[in-house]
């Protein structure tokens, strides 16, 4: 039934969560094993990856941003490769997507919103510099400019960070204008990014989730499983 769905679609979104990236060796966040289901010493991820932290303790930061937020030997998997074959017949029009790892990008899709950033954009917070992640891991401590000095932050979205506005902006366009929009690998958990499906007003809801989704009651078709091997076939 999804392969008639998007054989009858014109414009496609697909938003996709931490689940699309599993099968390329980046763990997810908010399930079972989840990396937020951890805890060090006395604080949270959520607590670490936060604004404040940032501005406090940069150093302890920037130490569990490379252990545990960095992974350069991942390659995209068969959901991106689907994706990328879509976009490359026109299907597609736009690619939301919550993670960081620009996988998207490296399949060969042109078409994406980054809504919480990329690990591969860096910049100087003073000269605005650009740096690639290879700067960030070959970096200790706190990572510096190599024209002023100044701190290299990552242009990712940190809890209590707003996302970029025109990034948003672009993002609820494509879904706002699309007539199937599939849900992928999210649990939908995580604002503002799910309150995004408000400006879908099209004829397909796709949801993909090994997990109930609070989409799912809206869906047209519910699919249980890995996105890859959905994708895949």
């Amino acid at each position: 039934m999804l392969h008639a769905i998007i054989e009858r679609s014109r414009r496609i979104v697909f938003f996709g969560g931490a689940g699309v990236s599993t099968a390329s060796g980046i763990p997810d966040f908010r399930s079972d094993g989840g990396l937020y289901r951890r805890r060090f010493g006395d604080l949270t991820p959520e607590m670490i990856l936060s604004q404040s932290f940032f501005y406090l303790h940069p150093e302890a930061l920037f130490d569990f941003y490379r252990s545990y937020m960095l992974h350069p030997e991942a390659r995209p998997n068969a959901a991106h490769r689907a994706l990328y074959e879509l976009e490359k017949r026109d299907k597609l029009r736009g690619i939301v997507t919550q993670n960081i790892d620009g996988l998207h990008k490296a399949a060969g899709n042109r078409r994406v919103y980054e809504i919480h950033g990329s690990v591969h954009e860096n910049y100087c917070m003073d000269c605005n510099a650009f740096y690639p992640m290879e700067k960030i891991l070959r970096s200790q401590g706190i990572p510096r400019c190599d024209r002023c000095g100044g701190v290299i932050k990552p242009w990712v979205v940190l809890y209590g960070e707003a996302p970029d506005k025109y990034t948003c902006m672009g993002a609820c366009r494509e879904i706002s204008n699309c007539d199937t929009l599939i849900v992928a690998g999210t649990s939908l958990s995580v604002e503002p990014a799910a309150s995004f499906l408000g400006y879908f007003h099209g004829k397909n809801l796709v949801v993909i989730n090994r997990e109930p989704t609070p989409a799912d009651d809206k869906a047209t078709l519910v699919i249980r499983g890995a996105v890859e091997e959905v994708m895949a076939e």
